[in-house]
């Protein structure tokens, strides 16, 4: 092999590598962007959203369109509650709602609304309600839930940590929505 085809060898060999780092950049980048703009999975902490979503189960979070057009009532979010920790919770309550229980039964606007996913919770209850009784202006000392504001609260009515002690959520701390579980293997779903 002469000079020239080595040099040729080596060019070729080169522009390979090159290639090759400029493919795994882009992946990275791409991996970066889905992550951060998209989807990202996350990982329940806690039991406050049982029985939708167990503690562990690993879910995935469409970070896109979370402002308050795209955010529906029974929608599940995460949100930062504190710098440290985000939350998981059910949004219940939209600007402009008034939100009641009473007897168990949640009333928005003054209207009477099923709450399917809590049906397995208040079976074991034996006529003890789950969700105590009470009014929005008796936590949050307004009508309805304020402009730009979101009232969540956790499907683990007595063990949940959530708008009922913490307030409204603005809808700039929305991180995004729970859609799927995918961990454990056998229990994907959707969720809702």
């Amino acid at each position: 092999m002469n000079k020239k085809q080595r040099e040729g060898l080596r060019l070729e060999k080169s522009k390979e590598v090159f290639s090759w780092i400029k493919a795994i950049l882009i992946a990275v980048i791409l991996a970066f962007l889905i992550r951060t703009y998209i989807f990202a999975p996350i990982v329940v902490d806690g039991e406050s959203m049982m029985p939708t979503l167990q503690d562990h189960e690993r879910i995935v979070l469409t970070k896109f369109g979370t402002n308050i057009d795209n955010i529906d009532r029974f929608d599940i979010v995460v949100f930062h509650a504190t710098v440290d920790k985000d939350y998981i919770k059910r949004v219940i309550g939209l600007p402009g709602d008034h939100i009641e229980y009473k007897d168990d039964t949640l009333y928005i606007n003054g209207k009477a609304y099923e709450e399917p996913y809590l049906d397995k919770y208040k079976k074991q209850m034996a006529g003890v309600p789950l969700t105590e009784s009470f009014k929005l202006e008796d936590i949050t000392g307004s009508m309805t839930v304020p402009e730009g504001q979101l009232f969540l609260m956790g499907d683990n009515r007595q063990n949940s940590l959530d708008s009922r002690e913490i307030g409204t959520i603005s809808v700039d701390e929305i991180v995004g929505k729970a859609n799927l579980v995918y961990w454990p293997i056998n229990e994907i779903k959707l969720v809702n």
